[in-house]
């Protein structure tokens, strides 16, 4: 099937380039001026959301808990039978982010260059085997392997993914669908310990204890569903195998009335450093940064800190369910509430407090019930956090070469923070975890500050837009989002 789809349109990219260059000599640069057929639109839009939005979320869940299970798989045995002293488990989680951040942008930019059904292909084969061969590990070291052979190739997942939609979708529809994702990952925290628990009933079979079964067990489910994806993604949104000719200039021409596109559709050193030097990247990242090191240390620790409420080991994987359940309706509400609103930094302003709130009742209270519920009121917020974020600036990045760098550079510095969430729990903390909780609760906080920033940024960058246009400049020289047409979304 994929040679097929290669063959349906063989000479698409020199079309899409005469057409985009058509395009523009005929409306001369007016991208506004563009109209598309709603009706054909909206049937266009539905098949991605009918034919993508499901593969999207099927590699995401397979992503997120082959990443995650070393948090279940600790809790009955992987590190007492490998042999893990001090804080080797912790190292495990940590070092796992060091080829994460490296591979992070490169995989991105093969996206835009090379497709998404063959650069999420290959990604797909590489983490599947790095989680099969975590079943038959006998020592740290050999642990420590598959785990940065996982780190290199889910590096990109995530950004992949938010990218590829901001390609299909406008400013104004694309919240909702990358809650997608994030739900995806709720689904799979709470379908990890699912499977985990019953996992942890099966016992010994085979001679292999039940956490090395949960490692290749999820391998192979990655490996079968994982290649239906590849088989089935399309390559981009103008070459979905999906889409029919009339569909397919309909999004070539989307492209220039999103402003996805100005100027040529090639990547140059220009976009590059247009992300590197734009200063809301690293405000984005910096507050990615502080958010991300409670939602890491959560999605990895959570049943690790559940158990030392009091419960025991078969309760603490199976108690993370709900926990995950209220976390993949948080993200749906807020991501709806944001799209419907538009008004991104007002959701972002909301959803740290009940994190805050949790974590300093889980610090004050040693309280089992108080503990638990503190779980909950952190779940509702760390998770819609980045997802709304990655909306924002995905939406504020233009055109899409900029973006291939803006947001993966912005998520790769965000991801440092793996590197301290795998430490801030250690072992000796037991059971309440105190440390670690203050350091999300303070970091929590920073991320609350951070939106305020942005906020005044954007509405600073389009007042001054506004005044150029009133004092009669019709056009500065510049493309993409730091063009006069363009309007920061606030």
């Amino acid at each position: 099937m994929s040679n097929l789809k290669d063959q349906k349109l063989p000479n698409m990219d020199s079309v899409e380039t005469n057409e985009i260059h058509k395009m523009q000599s005929v409306n001369q640069g007016h991208v506004h001026e563009i109209e598309l057929d709603p009706v054909l639109e909206r049937k266009t839009l539905r098949k991605f959301d009918l034919f993508l939005l499901p593969q999207i979320a099927i590699l995401i869940i397979i992503g997120y808990l082959d990443r995650t299970n070393v948090g279940n798989a600790v809790i009955f045995g992987f590190a007492k039978d490998i042999g893990l002293k001090g804080k080797e488990f912790n190292n495990l989680v940590t070092l796992f982010y060091v080829t994460y951040i490296v591979f992070d942008i490169p995989w991105v930019v093969c996206i835009k260059k090379y497709g998404a059904n063959r650069v999420l292909g290959i990604a797909l084969m590489g983490w599947s085997t790095a989680t099969l061969g975590t079943g038959f590990v006998r020592n740290y070291h050999q642990a420590l392997a598959c785990r940065l052979l996982l780190g290199v190739f889910e590096a990109g997942l995530l950004p992949c993914m938010v990218f590829i939609i901001s390609t299909i979708w406008n400013k104004k529809q694309q919240g909702k669908r990358i809650a997608v994702i994030y739900c995806a990952t709720t689904i799979s925290g709470a379908f990890g310990g699912l499977f985990a628990y019953g996992v942890q009933q099966m016992g010994v079979q085979h001679g292999l204890e039940p956490w090395r079964w949960l490692f290749i067990i999820e391998g192979i489910i990655s490996f079968v569903l994982g290649g239906l994806c590849w088989v089935t993604m399309p390559y981009s949104a103008e070459r979905a195998w999906f889409l029919t000719k009339e569909q397919v200039d309909l999004m070539l021409l989307k492209k220039q009335r999103d402003l996805l596109y100005k100027g040529e559709d090639e990547f140059k050193p220009k976009h590059a450093w247009a992300a590197a030097t734009d200063p809301l990247v690293y405000l984005v990242a910096f507050s990615l940064f502080s958010s991300s090191l409670p939602l890491l240390g959560f999605g990895t620790f959570l049943p690790t800190i559940i158990r030392g409420l009091g419960y025991t080991s078969i309760q603490a994987n199976y108690l993370t369910i709900p926990v995950y359940a209220l976390a993949t309706g948080s993200v749906a509400l807020l991501a709806w509430l944001s799209d419907r609103l538009h008004k991104r930094a007002f959701c972002l302003l909301i959803v740290p407090v009940p994190v805050l709130i949790g974590y300093s009742i889980a610090i004050g209270s040693s309280n089992i019930g108080a503990g638990y519920f503190a779980m909950f009121l952190c779940a509702a917020g760390i998770f819609p956090y980045n997802c709304l974020m990655l909306t924002w600036i995905s939406s504020n990045l233009a055109p899409d070469y900029k973006r291939s760098v803006g947001v993966p550079l912005a998520a790769t510095i965000a991801n440092v923070s793996g590197i301290l969430s795998g430490q801030i729990y250690p072992a000796t903390d037991a059971p309440r975890y105190v440390s670690g909780n203050a350091v999300s609760l303070g970091l929590e906080a920073v991320a609350f500050c951070g939106v305020i920033a942005i906020y005044f940024l954007l509405k600073w960058r389009n007042r001054q837009k506004e005044k150029m246009l009133a004092s009669g400049v019709e056009n500065t020289g510049k493309e993409g989002d730091a063009s006069l047409e363009f309007r920061y979304i606030l």
